[in-house]
């Protein structure tokens, strides 16, 4: 079983910053592809970020490169999404998925969904 509990959302002012969690006690996340997905009310699903198998690389929506970092914490068994100098159309339900392909795919299987951390910014 490939199931994830995200965590870390919250209310923010523009500009602000959240570091969001992703962690599972059915598998170990460094085994795998790890990403970021977001949805928007009423927006197509957009692929945030992701990072390879033991941290090899990574990848970043043009609409987020430079303001989010995503890494591990292969100890707590942790991926994070720090995000700063955040926007009002960050305003979205953040999910973590395993990437089943390579890392800009975002090729999830939706089986696995999470319940998200709901992430709002106001202007």
């Amino acid at each position: 079983q490939l199931h994830v509990v995200e965590s870390g959302g919250g209310l923010v002012q523009s500009g602000g910053s959240l570091r969001l969690s992703c962690t599972s006690s059915e598998f170990t996340l460094d085994d795998y592809t790890m990403g970021w997905i977001r949805q928007a009310p009423g927006k197509n699903r957009e692929g945030v970020s992701c990072i390879n198998k033991n941290s090899a690389g990574t990848h970043y929506a043009d609409s987020v490169k430079g303001r989010f970092t995503i890494s591990r914490d292969s100890a707590d068994n942790t991926v994070y999404l720090q995000m700063k100098s955040l926007k009002p159309e960050d305003t979205a339900i953040y999910y973590c998925f395993v990437i089943f392909g390579p890392c800009g795919s975002y090729r999830i299987d939706d089986q696995y969904r999470g319940q998200g951390t709901q992430v709002t910014v106001s202007s």
